[in-house]
């Protein structure tokens, strides 16, 4: 699993090595063993240096990237693929790299909008309220992102509960629907984020308390689970499309993967906004 990112693919154990390669390291004569010592030596110093090296550089090069395809809806559990980034600096580079920009059709169907339709920036947000990563993208970049760009921007929010391994994430996801319904999606998408009562019936009542919003009205679009489908139809469109963690973003279209940092984002939109992007 990427440190930034949680995912519905399992991961395969590494194969056990065999362990008469251990026997003859230590049935080696004298000679031989103070030779692979000295080896050994070596490579502690100098490994650490290659994995700092290439673990900086991998960062810079985060951010965006081609989905690998159609995801398998199975258990949530850590996934070992690092997003990549390659966002042009200059509409010169833009020309090289074209062949790495690849745009997904994500339509923004009937889901809450932030921000003015004819924004030239639509940032689509597949996202899950019980993702630690997800939460922790809301409380540093969210904001900064509408802040910073104010009306040049219009973020979608869509589904992608992680049921297997967020049990709470299918109800929270119907709750922020229920809200929607009385005109509160966005306060009540903070709250749920900000998990100050945590996730449940009595926190998703509680929310709406704070919000005054009408808790008649709130409880029986809860109890009639009419948002199950329109949670479910963005779950599976997601996964067919790719999608196979939280977050996962679209930036006009180009797939932003991970809680990246406010930068990776202003990479894309100031390239988009430049029309540096083919």
């Amino acid at each position: 699993m990427t440190k930034d990112s949680h995912s519905i693919e399992s991961t395969e154990r590494e194969p056990r090595q065999d362990s008469s390669q251990f026997r003859e390291e230590r049935t080696a004569q004298p000679d031989e063993l103070t030779i692979t010592l000295r080896r050994w030596h070596l490579y502690a110093l100098v490994m650490p240096l290659i994995f700092v090296t290439g673990l900086g550089f991998g960062y810079l090069l985060r951010g965006w990237m081609p989905l690998a395809g159609p995801a398998s809806a199975a258990a949530g559990s850590a996934s070992s693929q690092e997003p990549a980034v390659a966002v042009p600096q200059t509409a010169a580079e833009s020309s090289s790299t074209s062949q790495q920009v690849v745009r997904y059709d994500v339509p923004v169907d009937d889901d809450p909008i932030l921000g003015e339709d004819d924004a030239p920036i639509t940032i689509i947000e597949f996202s899950d309220y019980e993702c630690p990563y997800c939460r922790q993208w809301h409380s540093e970049v969210f904001t900064q992102l509408i802040e910073t760009y104010g009306d040049q921007i219009r973020f979608v929010y869509r589904d992608f509960p992680l049921e297997s391994i967020h049990t709470n994430a299918n109800s929270a996801a119907q709750a922020a629907n229920c809200a929607h319904e009385q005109g509160a999606f966005w306060d009540y998408h903070d709250m749920l984020f900000s998990s100050e009562q945590g996730l449940g019936s009595s926190a998703y009542l509680e929310y709406a308390s704070r919000l005054e919003i009408d808790q008649a009205a709130f409880q029986e679009c809860i109890d009639s689970g009419r948002y199950q489908d329109e949670v479910q139809a963005d779950f599976e469109f997601a996964a067919e499309l790719g999608v196979r963690s939280t977050p996962t973003f679209f930036v006009n279209g180009i797939a932003v993967v991970g809680a990246q940092p406010f930068e990776i984002f202003q990479q894309v939109i100031e390239s988009e906004l430049a029309g540096d992007l083919p």
